[in-house]
């Protein structure tokens, strides 16, 4: 097509030890006669260095990525579990004992009442806690790349795919790997999900050759599994391997002794984080955080304080200061939304819809679209417009 013409050709592999990992080619030579011996020894010393940097380059790449994973690790390890609660206690008492063993254990619950925040805990009291945890939300990438992360995939298995990649199966050896939303896994996948935990081994996307692997699996969803099974959604079978140990953890309107303590942790954290002075919450703003339901849990709470420590002026976090889940504390009233305009009314009307639906689903835009009976693309244009992050 492009009317070049091979003359002349020099091919040399580049090896690496005992692996061939590609060939460097020359073509034309500008000299009169065709390549010749000299050449082939200049270009296979060429090739021995370039095998060298290219293997180099894979090993950072690797160690980079084994890093990331670290870093999100020592960043949440001791993240403290908060009990003030007798629910949450009991919780933590068949946590505890069930960390002590190799089940697989299965957390219930609705979003954002602290799933991975108990996974990480259960991990930390086991025989495992020095090796890595390692956590992937199921339903938050595609099918085909929540795969690849999990099993890794082999150089050239697709598009893209230009070298080979370690999946957090592989990663965790020894430790733990925690399966966040697992009701959202297609049963395609939950098949090679099922033999990990039967077989405890696997192979990379585009692999042939099985890997063998010590990990325990905790696993987590706010779905109804039982129900899934009976529609044909979630496989029977590894819904019972998974079904070891199960702990439900309860929503934050069940144990609502639990909000005080909560709401300290988070103050302390973001002040921190947010180089403010260290700030209170006032009597008022306290009755309200304990009064409200938290449709969004922890989550939910752990936004609020933020926004508090960030918005605040003083050094006491007051009422006016809350927003809960839709809008300001002391605007909730009707009579507020009747002091404004006709169209200022109705956006922040349409505000406080959006805010509570986002709150209520952890901030899951395509769920809380779901859940307003609206069209995906129609609530991401809203919360550009309206200014939601």
């Amino acid at each position: 097509m492009t009317g070049f013409k091979t003359q002349s050709i020099l091919a040399v592999p580049l090896q690496d030890r005992n692996r061939i990992l590609g060939v460097v080619e020359v073509l034309n030579t500008a000299k009169e006669k065709q390549f010749n011996q000299e050449d082939l020894e200049l270009l296979s010393a060429f090739a021995a260095h370039a095998a060298v940097a290219l293997r180099n380059a894979q090993l950072v790449s690797s160690m980079q990525e084994e890093k990331r994973h670290l870093q999100n690790e020592i960043e949440e390890r001791f993240r403290p579990l908060i009990s003030a609660s007798s629910s949450m206690q009991r919780v933590m008492q068949t946590a505890q004992r069930a960390a002590g063993t190799h089940a697989t254990i299965l957390l219930l619950g609705e979003s954002g009442v602290g799933k991975e925040i108990l996974a990480r805990s259960i991990h930390a009291w086991s025989p495992r806690a020095a090796k890595p945890f390692l956590a992937i939300n199921c339903a938050a990438i595609s099918d085909y790349l929540l795969e690849s992360e999990l099993f890794g995939h082999e150089k050239g298995s697709f598009t893209g795919a230009l070298q080979r990649k370690k999946g957090l199966f592989e990663l965790g050896h020894g430790g733990t790997v925690f399966l966040d939303e697992i009701g959202d896994m297609k049963p395609e996948l939950q098949a090679k999900i099922l033999r990990v935990l039967q077989e405890h081994e696997f192979e990379r996307v585009g692999g042939t050759q099985p890997i063998r692997v010590d990990i325990r699996v905790i696993a987590a969803t706010n779905k109804n599994l039982p129900a899934a099974v009976e529609t044909g959604q979630f496989r029977q079978d590894l819904f019972y391997r998974l079904n070891v140990v199960t702990i439900e953890v309860p929503p934050l309107r069940a144990r609502k002794d639990d909000i005080v303590p909560l709401t300290g942790f988070f103050l302390q954290r973001y002040c921190q984080d947010l180089k403010r002075p260290m700030m209170v919450i006032g009597a008022e703003a306290k009755d309200v955080l304990q009064r409200y339901d938290w449709p969004g849990n922890v989550r939910e709470l752990q936004n609020v304080i933020e926004r508090a420590v960030v918005l605040a002026l003083g050094e006491t976090i007051e009422a006016k200061d809350l927003m809960l889940g839709r809008s300001p504390f002391e605007a909730d009233s009707a009579s507020s939304l009747l002091d404004l305009s006709f169209h200022e009314s109705v956006e922040v009307h349409k505000r406080t819809l959006i805010q509570h639906a986002l709150a209520k689903v952890g901030g899951t835009k395509s769920k809380a679209a779901a859940l307003l009976k609206l069209q995906p693309t129609y609530l991401s244009r809203l919360c550009k417009l309206l200014k939601i992050t």
